[in-house]
Order: structure tokens, then C-alpha cells, then sequence
């Protein structure tokens, strides 16, 4: 269902409208539900609970939203108003109240139905409603746009399949993103990776029909500080190699490439949102297939940084060419910090659910930072420690270093890898969204599938070192 907001003057307006309110103690048939979202028509209005007033912040707001967007399409509603002034006064400034409610209706109305048969859909035009001044409010509905409808391009790249994406089609359809909203855009492909000595990322992709690529965004920002440099896994599909997935393991895998669906869409919404800090998206895009080209355990690698690296399994496919992104971003944009995403390890899964992702990071600055962040997006990250110690598990015996070592403190061994492709010159955070691969069922605001998980977590981080 297309859902079009627009702010509108509350006097004189005559179609259905949509109140929303703080639960009361006593909830009966003739009051607003308990529940964040409910969704109820009394007395000719309809009535959008927010939850208890205790209760009642940014996330629950983006839940209402969320819920609101799906009883709009269930009921097809064509036309509508939302009055805003409830919303005011449960401790939020009014634009972000607003902002967070805007997020959750546009993202709560995602649907992917590219290759639908039936694609009937109602267009709704929402109002929000309010006789007040609303310069600060346009601002917020404008921010809040580009947000959601960038989390939900991440959803929709996550969501193609592999006969669509592939390491070669992504590179052409971010070529053409780019170039609508002014980002520069570079690829690399097989060949100018393997003559940089970029033996990891190429490897990964030698057994596909469409070789690995290495996507480069750029969004020059308005300062002179160096970038802020975002690092994202995009593999197309992962079979695990000859370290073959189960097929309940295999299916699914579509979403193997989320991390770097959320770096382009994050240098999307940079571009949009004019953001004055510099940001560059490097994704690795391989494809993790079988043939007698491909890759095989105990084959011995060279990395783009000159180390070794022996294959256990060639299911820990991420790391590696996460290895060679994180050396080639490194050395070519010195960038301030340096964060990559992926969905790495089920041990993340294991550990933490799809409550929060999981983070490793060499600076407490950058870890704290980007945590408080999520914390401020609901995107949410647990730190998780790199000691030295753990290296002992991936410690080479006839090569530098082992690309996967064993079930024990899966999560940390994948960041615990990747450390050994950065200096110690820049502040690097690895964050692990395995659990955040793919919503289960529908949520109040992220339906089944594709989460978009990271974009507004990197955006609101972003902001915060302006």
C-alpha cells in the first residue's frame, strides 16, 4: 500500500481521523486499547493507542506508526487524518515525536510484492494534522522520509534473489543509485582486484558465473575531515562452498548480503540528507558458489595486506572478503573510523537473538558512540571483547592465520579475524547483524523478511559528529 504524508491544517478537516492517545488504567470496549497499536473506532474517530503514558517514548511511538500503517492497508483506507497535538508532551521534542511516528508508518508499510502476480494496492493519503507552526515539523517529516525510505531500499535489496542480485547486476544497479543522488561510484572487478593482490574477496567468488566485485561509494560531506569510512559483507548468495550448508541452513541466504544493502543505503540517505561529515561505502560483493574453480579447505591465501590466510571451512566466507575491503579502505581514504557490517556468525545469534547486534570494537570511543546511537534508534549493539588470547584459536600452522577456529566465542574469533586487516592507526568497530539477517514474522514496524537493519543506526551516528 503507497502511504503519502503530508503536514495539513487541522481546522475544517472532514474525513476520517485518527486520534492517538496514552491507554488509560482501566481499558474497557469504550476506550483506547492497552496495547502499542491498537487500533480502535469509537465515537466516529479512530483511536490509535500509544501504550501506557509511562511508557510512551520514541520506539513506542515508531510502534503505533508501525500499527497504524497495517490497519490502513487492511481496511484500505484511501484518505485520512492523524491529529498530531496528542502526540506533544510525553517528554519528546515535537519533531521527534513526529519523526519517530513517521519512521514507523512508512516502515511498517513496506511490502515487497516485486514478483507478485497480484500487486493491487489502495493508495492512502494520510494528513497529519495541526494548526500549529510546522517549519520544525516539515523538516522532521522530510528527515524521517529519507530514513525509512532508505532502510526500506536496504529491505528491498536484501529481499532479491540471487538469479536477480548478484555481485555483477548490484554493481550496475548501485552505478545507477549513485548517479541519482550525486554519490561518486567506482567498481572494482575480478581482475583490478586480483592484480591488487586481493587474493581473499577473489577466491570467495571463483566458483560463481558472476565474479566478485568491490563497490566504492563516495559522499564528499562539506568538511575537511577525513571520512568516516563503512565497510559492508554483500554476499549475493551464500552456499557455504564446499563446506556445503544443510538446507535448512541454505535457505534464505538471499539475505547473506544485508550488511552491504545497509551501506548503500546509508550513503543514499547522506547524499539526501546533505550530511556535512564525508562517508565512504565500500562493499564486498561475492557470490559463495561450488565448481571445480572454486575454493577448498586447506587451500592457503594471500590477502590484499600480504598475510596468509588457511581455509577451515569455506563457509566463513564473510571474513574474507571483509579482509581484503577493510585493508583497500584503509589504505586508500585513511579514514577517521572505520565500521564494517555483516552478518558474520550464528554464534551472534546464539549469544544475543535478534535483540541486539552484536559489536566488537579497538576504541572505546567508537564503540560507545555508535551504542548510543542504537540505543537512540532502537537498533541496538552489545559489545563484545577482542582480547588477545582469543587469536590462539585462529593462529596459522602452515599460514599466518586460520579463517575460522572452531565453535568457542564464534562471534569474537570473526572479529578477532578481522582485526588482523586493520592498523592500529584507525578506530574500527565490527558489527555482527547475523541475528537481524531476516525478520522471522511481522513486527510492528519491520515486516517478515528483510530488516534494513544498520541505516538509521550509521545515520544518527553520522549526525553525531557534526
Amino acid at each position: 500500500m503507497p502511504l503519502t504524508l503530508t503536514l495539513a491544517p487541522q481546522t475544517g478537516f472532514a474525513s476520517l481521523t485518527i486520534v492517538p492517545t496514552a491507554a488509560p488504567e482501566t481499558v474497557t470496549l469504550e476506550t483506547a486499547g492497552k496495547e502499542t497499536g491498537d487500533v480502535r473506532l469509537l465515537n466516529g474517530k479512530v483511536v490509535l493507542s500509544l501504550g501506557p503514558q509511562a511508557k510512551i517514548n520514541a520506539e513506542m511511538l515508531r510502534r503505533a506508526g508501525g500499527m497504524l500503517a497495517k490497519w490502513l492497508s487492511k481496511h484500505e483506507v484511501s484518505s485520512a487524518g492523524l491529529e498530531l497535538a496528542p502526540l506533544f508532551g510525553f517528554g519528546l521534542a515535537p519533531e521527534a515525536a513526529l519523526q519517530a511516528l513517521v519512521e514507523g508508518l512508512l516502515l511498517g508499510d513496506f511490502k515487497f510484492s516485486a514478483y507478485k502476480s497480484d500487486k493491487k494496492s489502495v493508495e492512502t493519503s494520510l494528513s497529519l494534522l495541526t494548526d500549529a507552526e510546522t517549519s520544525a515539523l516539515q523538516k522532521a517529516l522530510e528527515k524521517a522520509t529519507i530514513l525509512s525510505e532508505a532502510a526500506n531500499l536496504a529491505r528491498e535489496l536484501s529481499h532479491e534473489p540471487a538469479n536477480v542480485i548478484n555481485p555483477v547486476s548490484l554493481a550496475e544497479r548501485v552505478q545507477k543509485l549513485a548517479a541519482e543522488v550525486g554519490l561518486k561510484c567506482t567498481i572494482l572487478d575480478d581482475q583490478q582486484l586480483e592484480a591488487l593482490g586481493a587474493g581473499l574477496i577473489v577466491a570467495v567468488g571463483k566458483a560463481s558465473a558472476t565474479p566478485s566485485r568491490l563497490i566504492i561509494l563516495e559522499h564528499a560531506g562539506t568538511t575537511d575531515e577525513k571520512p568516516v569510512a563503512l565497510v559492508g559483507k554483500a554476499i549475493t548468495f551464500d552456499t557455504g562452498g564446499y563446506s556445503l550448508k544443510p538446507v535448512d541452513g541454505i535457505v534464505g541466504m538471499k539475505y547473506d548480503k544485508s550488511g552491504g544493502m545497509a551501506v548503500i543505503a546509508t550513503l543514499i540517505a547522506a547524499a539526501r540528507l546533505g550530511l556535512k561529515t564525508p562517508v565512504v561505502g565500500v562493499i564486498a560483493a561475492a557470490e559463495n558458489m561450488i565448481s571445480g574453480a572454486g575454493y577448498r579447505p586447506d587451500d592457503i591465501l594471500k590477502a590484499l595486506n600480504g598475510k596468509t590466510v588457511e581455509i577451515i571451512s569455506t563457509d566463513a566466507e564473510g571474513r574474507l572478503v571483509l579482509a581484503d575491503a577493510l585493508t583497500y579502505t584503509e589504505r586508500t581514504f585513511q579514514p577517521r573510523a572505520m565500521i564494517d557490517i555483516a552478518t558474520l556468525t550464528g554464534a551472534v545469534i546464539i549469544a544475543l537473538g535478534s535483540v541486539r547486534a552484536g559489536v566488537l570494537s579497538t576504541s572505546d570511543v567508537l564503540a560507545q558512540a555508535l551504542a548510543a546511537a542504537g540505543e537512540r534508534t532502537f537498533e541496538r549493539l552489545w559489545r563484545l571483547p577482542l582480547d588477545e588470547e582469543y587469536f590462539e584459536q585462529i593462529k596459522g600452522d602452515d599460514s599466518d592465520i586460520k579463517n575460522s577456529g572452531g565453535r568457542k566465542a564464534g562471534t569474537i574469533i570473526g572479529g578477532t579475524f578481522l582485526k588482523q586487516f586493520v592498523t592500529d592507526a584507525t578506530p574500527w568497530a565490527h558489527i555482527d547483524i547475523a541475528g537481524m539477517m531476516g525478520a522471522e514474522k511481522d513486527m510492528p514496524y519491520c515486516p517478515k523478511g528483510g530488516m534494513g537493519f544498520g541505516v538509521r543506526l550509521f545515520i544518527d551516528y553520522l549526525e553525531s559528529l557534526e
